[in-house]
């Protein structure tokens, strides 16, 4: 799949509040298109100094809006964090078997509230992940191609600043992901023989929402880091992740069916 359509199809598979964050990548291409077809443009000239200017000004802008979406969106990850956790210690203070006044069906109707939250919580923090491998990517093919039809020498260097960027940076968001799973273990264990049964009845339910967002982005992530024959140096380096640990994580440590 060409890239153009790639990014189309997760622009539209994200949350609605996203679709303008991501990379203008059709515009950008008619741009290249539209400085690479101006005769003359020969490497060297004021011309083509102005035009090279006035594409790195444009990316520069691209970057901006990334940076500012991205960190706004991990500082409210933080905070949502530590709310899930609260709201868990909470419920097992008031209808626990250790409460005061314990109740099973309380206690199980709030924990199945605040397990949705974290499932669809652990897919947006996927969701911006897959946002800033997908924006990564387009803007080195973009840089590519732009080198490509006008002589330039931009990538490079252009790349080695990207590589800097806080939208570029997932460590925090991964760490909050693994959290995530790990709270999920904690506090809603499965036990070995449900797990089969509720991991069919999850793939039924998954068919909407979030949660089926977040697993075309997690092969989306797949896709765009597997080893190739165009692999380069430009490129992200493969995702660590085998077939079979794809998609267990959202799906078979579910005790209680997601409904969306």
């Amino acid at each position: 799949m060409k890239f153009g359509k790639r990014l189309k199809q997760q622009v539209q598979e994200t949350l609605p509040d996203w679709r303008d964050k991501f990379l203008s990548y059709k515009e950008l291409k008619k741009l290249v298109r539209l400085i690479s077809s101006a005769p003359p443009f020969l490497n060297g000239s004021s011309e083509y100094g102005k035009s090279e200017a006035e594409f790195v000004r444009l990316l520069d802008c691209e970057i901006d809006k990334f940076n500012a979406f991205f960190m706004e969106q991990e500082e409210d990850f933080i905070i949502r964090h530590e709310e899930l956790k609260q709201r868990i210690q909470k419920v097992i203070d008031a209808w626990g078997p250790s409460a005061s006044q314990p109740s099973e069906a309380e206690y199980k109707e709030e924990m199945g509230k605040i397990r949705k939250d974290i499932v669809n919580f652990h897919g947006e923090m996927v969701l911006l992940e897959n946002y800033s491998n997908i924006n990564y990517t387009g803007l080195a093919k973009i840089l590519k191609k732009y080198d490509k039809r006008t002589g330039g020498l931009l990538r490079l260097a252009f790349i080695q600043k990207v590589l800097e960027q806080p939208f570029f940076i997932t460590d925090l968001v991964s760490k909050l992901v693994k959290q995530c799973e790990n709270m999920i273990d904690a506090v809603f264990p499965v036990e070995a023989e449900e797990k089969g049964k509720e991991g069919r009845e999850t793939i039924t339910v998954a068919g909407e929402g979030i949660f089926r967002n977040a697993i075309a982005a997690l092969m989306t992530m797949k896709e765009i880091r597997r080893g190739s024959s165009t692999y380069s140096h430009f490129s992200l380096p493969p995702l660590n992740l085998p077939d079979s640990d794809l998609i267990p994580s959202f799906q078979l440590n579910s005790p209680i069916s997601i409904v969306p």
